[in-house]
């Protein structure tokens, strides 16, 4: 038995954390679990006698980057002599298969239980063989207020739900997520006012699918009324809505983002093609004039409305005429935002099978030509900002040069979008100030501050 305590002192615990913003949610949920239960917690790994590795496994590169962390871990292992735990995606989507090929882990978790992680840690210290826990994810919402929040003080993640319930066949999202589980409405609520106390101005509400909010527990889309619940608290800036699904996008959701207060009018809809028959192949809401006429009514509703999509090249079957077509819709709608992936053939996916394979050198080539015309895009939506005024957020001195400070306006999710370059006197991380805009790449917005806008006490942003 090995219980990794010296000195009658607590074991100290790191976490690794990769992938979306949710496995951050999870991280934290973990950590604050762990220091609840009496576990030192560290950010430096050469400390730690526990190392989590929270995993993603959406994809085939994040598969790769996981195990790369994973063998990293287990190398530190190797020098310290002390535990290693697989968590997230990865473990409950593998969970044996993972640790016949990593056989030093000491512990495997899934996802949906991180109220558990604090048992699985003591198992793993008490005892020398692997631990193994990645049951059907029951989702356990860790207690409201205990998470350790590891972003910026003034700025967080609010899961509102977890899993999935759509069928898309190049996804396995479903398969280790599970399905479609919606966070009580008075939970969320609670843990929002927990995080504006703790001084958080900036919240994202995330979840799988934010459109499908509410459906399991109350029968209805419930995602209006959070919005406005947000909006009403009073303890709010900013309220940004990610991750929606086109054919949930009604007219009371848009019109609660185009017009209510703190809701920022900024919109991330993957729609990962724009061909019918793609669409199709893919089980996604078909098509490509619903999509078109969807942005329209975004824009109608508020012609400042930031769109976002991402989109997936080389599918089985993708002719270069299906990609003329996405091209085509790109022009025609005008994306403030686009990303792109090549498509990967993930283990259990309907796609994994369908023939007509597109070669990787056809798909690369692709995504490179939709990645430039969407530079060219979103310039243009760029430059028509130079000489209008604008709110930012500012988040850090630029690391070169003096005067200069990153920041990020309604426009700009964290991690995933551009940023505003500020030259700016007198500012603070974490305070809101009017920027007037310069000029324009195609990612970031240059600036020059105008006044700094006072953010009295308790007024913070909350993004979903």
């Amino acid at each position: 038995m090995a219980t990794g305590r010296s000195n009658g002192q607590s074991p100290s615990v790191a976490i690794v954390n990769l992938g979306c913003a949710k496995n951050v949610v999870d991280a934290e949920e973990m950590l604050g679990v762990l220091a609840e239960h009496g576990y030192t917690l560290t950010a430096d790994t050469s400390r730690a006698d526990v190392l989590i590795v929270n995993t993603c496994g959406f994809i085939a590169s994040a598969k790769e980057e996981s195990l790369s962390a994973i063998r990293d871990a287990l190398r530190w292992k190797r020098r310290r002599g002390a535990k290693v735990i697989v968590a997230g995606c990865l473990s409950q989507r593998y969970g044996q298969k993972l640790l016949e090929r990593v056989p030093e882990v000491d512990a495997l978790i899934g996802v949906g239980q991180m109220a558990r992680i604090h048992e699985v840690v003591e198992r793993a210290l008490s005892y020398d063989q692997p631990v193994v826990e990645n049951t059907p994810p029951q989702h356990r919402w860790a207690k409201t207020g205990t998470r350790v929040l590891s972003t910026a003080p003034w700025s967080a993640y609010l899961k509102i739900s977890e899993g999935c319930d759509h069928k898309c066949t190049f996804c396995a999202i479903p398969a280790f997520r599970g399905a479609h589980v919606s966070k009580p409405l008075e939970r969320v609520l609670a843990e929002a006012e927990d995080l504006a106390k703790r001084g958080v101005k900036e919240v994202n509400l995330i979840a799988q699918d934010s459109t499908q909010y509410g459906l399991d527990l109350y029968g209805k889309q419930m995602l209006p009324r959070l919005l406005r619940e947000l909006s009403s608290m009073g303890g709010f800036h900013w309220v940004r809505v990610l991750y929606c699904y086109p054919s949930r996008m009604t007219d009371e959701v848009i019109e609660v983002l185009a017009n209510t207060p703190c809701v920022l009018p900024y919109v991330d809809i993957p729609l990962q093609h724009a061909d019918d028959e793609i669409l199709r192949a893919m089980m996604r809401p078909p098509g490509r004039q619903r999509y078109v006429e969807l942005v329209h009514r975004l824009r109608e509703a508020n012609p400042d409305m930031t769109v976002r999509s991402t989109f997936i090249v080389g599918f089985p079957g993708e002719t270069e005429s299906h990609f003329a077509n996405l091209l085509s819709f790109l022009e025609e709608v005008q994306l403030d935002r686009a990303g792109a992936f090549i498509f990967s053939p993930e283990d259990g996916t309907p796609a994994e099978h369908l023939p007509s394979r597109v070669p990787y050198r056809v798909a690369q080539a692709r995504y490179d030509r939709l990645m430039r015309l969407q530079q060219r895009i979103s310039l243009m939506r760029n430059r028509a900002w130079v000489g209008r005024e604008m709110e930012v957020l500012v988040e850090c001195p630029h690391p070169s040069q003096r005067n200069l400070w990153v920041a990020r306006s309604f426009r700009d999710a964290p991690e995933v979008d551009g940023t505003v370059l500020v030259r700016a006197r007198n500012v603070q991380p974490g305070e809101f100030i009017t920027v007037r805009i310069t000029d324009a790449t195609a990612y970031d917005l240059i600036a020059e501050s105008t006044i700094t806008l006072p953010v009295t006490a308790g007024y913070k942003e909350v993004s979903l």
